[in-house]
């Protein structure tokens, strides 16, 4: 059974998310996405359980069903946990994805947790202890728990992260490295990039959105081809089953905004070269500059660029529909014009990922305008433009062509058809 997995996510209990996030809306999402497999995220939210123990039924097999919804989605618990502390006499900011395979062990969990930190601040709550210590209390509860560190090269919040990261799985996790199986590549970096590191060549790289927004769910995915079980689900991680691992679906991670190196307040992008040459100092203002996901990948790689290991999972790249459509509209992408549009081709189409991904271009022309269609192929045959993200800051897409944006920029808003 092919499988579209999006494991991390968050509820509206977390900060700065959507009140939408709700999990039956956040079902109603996934079904339009053509997303199998949702992560539940924030259980470790005295509410959001509360709700998670009502409204989902158990299947027997790790996985639950929401109760008297008709939905396809199925959903796996899952919590972010981030962990503030000091090491070698640097503060480091880790955030690590948890997987449960019960109500009962994510109980404990929270059990354990609420007496190490204030479980009900943050959907995503806040620990001064370690990411391997962290490790530790959830596998002595059960070993069927599942730990990913979560956006891996974020500047400020992960494991390698530049400011507060580490240069390696085992310096941040010591002997409990040996449990970490996988890492979440994060929307600032692709596979590719983690590839020039020989010492994840073991390690099993998935990516999901983190979703704050219904909207944003699936922005970055994992395709599997297996029984839907959370045990499957984690063997194939554990054991890097490229048999059962398709590929995973990715953000082109210039969009990212974390891709290069800059100073958002002063508007200065830098590539690595750039940033190196200015000695890492902001031109403007003269302080520090962010270093991004792409330069810190480069100073920790031991191979070039292009280089694609023995056992590496494939990946596909995408721009959500509703990019596709705001650009094609020349509206933003939260205007009613594009809702309404996107959904209407999504639902026609099946699911978005089967618009994005599946349907031939004779097929697409059924249900989506010529300049929609011309978009999604656009992507699909990677002939687009992207201004990198950086300290921050969301690259900036260009689907259509240079040409194509200065012949329309003073016809005013065009028409789809």
């Amino acid at each position: 059974m092919k499988i579209i997995a999006d494991f991390h996510v968050h509820s509206k209990y977390s900060r700065a998310t959507s009140k939408d996030m709700e999990i039956e809306t956040m079902g109603e999402w996934a079904d339009l996405k053509g997303i199998n497999l949702l992560g539940t995220g924030d259980f470790t939210h005295p509410a959001y359980f509360h709700q998670l123990k009502s409204k989902l039924e158990p299947e027997g097999n790790g996985l639950f069903r929401l109760r008297e919804k008709n939905l396809k989605v199925r959903f796996i618990l899952t919590v972010e946990l981030s962990n503030i502390y000091s090491q070698d006499k640097k503060v480091r900011r880790i955030h690590n994805l948890v997987f449960a395979p019960s109500l009962e062990v994510a109980a404990k969990i929270n059990s354990k947790l609420e007496k190490l930190g204030k479980l009900a601040s943050d959907g995503r709550p806040i620990f001064g202890f370690s990411a391997k210590e962290l490790l530790k209390i959830i596998l002595d509860i059960s070993e069927e728990c599942f730990i990913v560190p979560a956006h891996a090269w974020t500047p400020w919040f992960s494991i390698f992260g530049a400011n507060s990261g580490f240069d390696s799985i085992e310096e941040c996790f010591g002997d409990g490295a040996k449990n970490i199986f996988s890492i979440e590549t994060g929307l600032s970096s692709d596979p590719a990039m983690n590839w020039r590191l020989s010492k994840l060549d073991r390690i099993t790289l998935i990516s999901n959105s983190d979703a704050h927004s219904p909207k944003k769910l699936g922005r970055e995915a994992n395709v599997f081809d297996c029984d839907p079980s959370y045990r499957e689900m984690v063997r194939i991680l554990r054991e890097k089953d490229k048999k059962k691992f398709l590929y995973t679906i990715e953000f082109f991670p210039e969009e990212g905004k974390y891709h290069y190196d800059g100073h958002r307040n002063c508007k200065v992008l830098f590539s690595p070269s750039e940033t190196k040459k200015n000695k890492y100092i902001c031109p403007e203002c003269k302080r520090k500059l962010t270093v991004g996901v792409m330069h810190r990948v480069k100073f920790l790689a031991d191979r070039e660029t292009g280089f694609v290991p023995e056992k590496a999972i494939p990946y596909k790249s995408i721009i959500p529909l509703q990019e596709i459509i705001a650009e094609g509209l020349r509206v933003g992408v939260e205007s009613a014009a594009v809702q309404n549009e996107y959904k209407r081709i999504a639902s026609a189409g099946g699911s978005e990922f089967n618009v994005l991904l599946e349907l031939e271009r004779e097929d697409l022309k059924k249900i989506a305008p010529s300049k929609i269609v011309e978009g999604i192929m656009n992507v699909r045959e990677g002939k687009i433009k992207i201004i990198p993200g950086y300290d921050g800051v969301f690259g900036k897409i260009n689907i259509f062509g240079d040409e194509e944006k200065d012949k329309e920029k003073h016809e005013g808003q065009m028409s789809l058809f």
